[in-house]
């Protein structure tokens, strides 16, 4: 294949589940082509059996630029281009501020933010040249809010959203667009995939009550991944894609709730607020 082929050339991080996994279907289903990457490869093999000539798949740890380097030239080498990079591979942690040591808080920085960093920051060249590229930024509600008990996840979703915002002005005039999700809570690997500090009994009623929340919830998530990989796909098709893209209702609801206290809050304050002014 070349760069001359129709439809879009996608690279997507952390594919061995979740929404990496349904965004690579939904991909396909529209016809595109893509570079599916993991840590392990191996577990992709159902997507590339599936996908045919129009999938690739190649070995990516975010946390590993020499393996990001070799993922972005695999996908040169297999497809001429890069129209979609998708930052999506993901960790997290559970536990109240006090009870996550700081090389957890690190260890999820270094994943959740500079994976996408320096991911981004190696496939930017590319983009450029051609002059346009869509960078698919995955959030979660808790970047734009806050859990007790994902104090630290919500740290990184909330740089990232930082990351997108600025990205957005920085590439806007070199035609190429940004586009941050922000999902609630879908039937995904996340549930059962979290690390778990020890539990200090002392946060039972706020981190400890997230945390049974999340043991209760596993596969009655009230969103479907594939559904929510479908409406990205279709919302980077659209002319002018938004730049913040909430994905689920109890997303929407979430943000609409929090920002209505933020406001309130804010109003309640404000005289005090604007006393500053100089004269």
């Amino acid at each position: 294949m070349t760069n001359e082929t129709p439809g879009h050339v996608w690279l997507i991080s952390g594919c061995s589940s979740g929404f990496g996994r349904e965004l690579v279907r939904a991909a396909l289903a529209a016809g595109d082509r893509v570079m599916a990457t993991a840590r392990r490869p191996e577990t992709l093999a159902d997507l590339t059996h599936a996908g045919g000539d129009r999938i690739s798949t190649a070995a990516m740890d975010v946390t590993d630029p020499a393996s990001i380097h070799a993922a972005v030239e695999a996908t040169l080498e297999a497809f001429g281009r890069i129209d979609v990079l998708v930052n999506n591979a993901g960790t997290s942690v559970i536990g109240a501020v006090e009870e996550t040591p700081a090389a957890d808080l690190r260890a999820m920085f270094d994943v959740n933010y500079f994976g996408a960093v320096e991911l981004t920051q190696a496939v930017l060249p590319v983009l450029r040249a051609q002059g346009s590229g869509t960078i698919v930024v995955m959030s979660s509600l808790g970047g734009v809010m806050t859990f007790p008990g994902l104090s630290g996840y919500n740290a990184t979703k909330h740089a990232l959203e930082a990351l997108g915002e600025a990205l957005s002005i920085e590439l806007a005039p070199l035609g190429i667009r940004v586009v941050v999700v922000e999902p609630g809570m879908f039937r995904t690997q996340f549930s059962t995939s979290l690390q778990w500090t020890p539990e200090n009994p002392a946060y039972a009623a706020t981190s400890g009550e997230l945390r049974r929340m999340v043991k209760g919830v596993v596969g009655l998530e009230a969103n479907d991944p594939a559904k929510g990989a479908a409406a990205i796909v279709e919302v980077l098709g659209s002319e002018n894609p938004p730049l913040h893209f909430l994905l689920g209702e109890d997303a929407v609801e979430g943000l609409r709730n929090h920002h209505e206290g933020v406001l309130a809050e804010a109003r309640e304050w404000e005289s005090l607020s604007r006393s500053t002014t100089a004269v």
